[in-house]
């Protein structure tokens, strides 16, 4: 179960908000029976990039045995 101040993984892209499968943003709040989620996207520097609200089926938990991967953005 997803909660607030997890880390989730996007499952797939927003080009409109220049996001990509993979990358990982932390949940700032769950929306009622956590059928969407409030999630802010980072870079590695601390600076926000996008605040979102993304439907359940575009995020999930991040795996244990995952390791993080950068790449540049707009």
């Amino acid at each position: 179960m997803i909660k607030e101040l997890d880390p989730v993984v996007l499952t797939e892209n927003l080009v409109t908000n220049g996001l990509k499968a993979g990358d990982v943003g932390w949940v700032v709040m769950v929306h009622r029976d956590a059928t969407a989620f409030e999630v802010e996207f980072v870079t590695l520097s601390g600076e926000t990039v996008s605040v979102l609200t993304v439907p359940a089926t575009a995020v999930r938990t991040v795996g244990r045995n995952e390791i993080a991967h950068a790449r540049m953005v707009a």
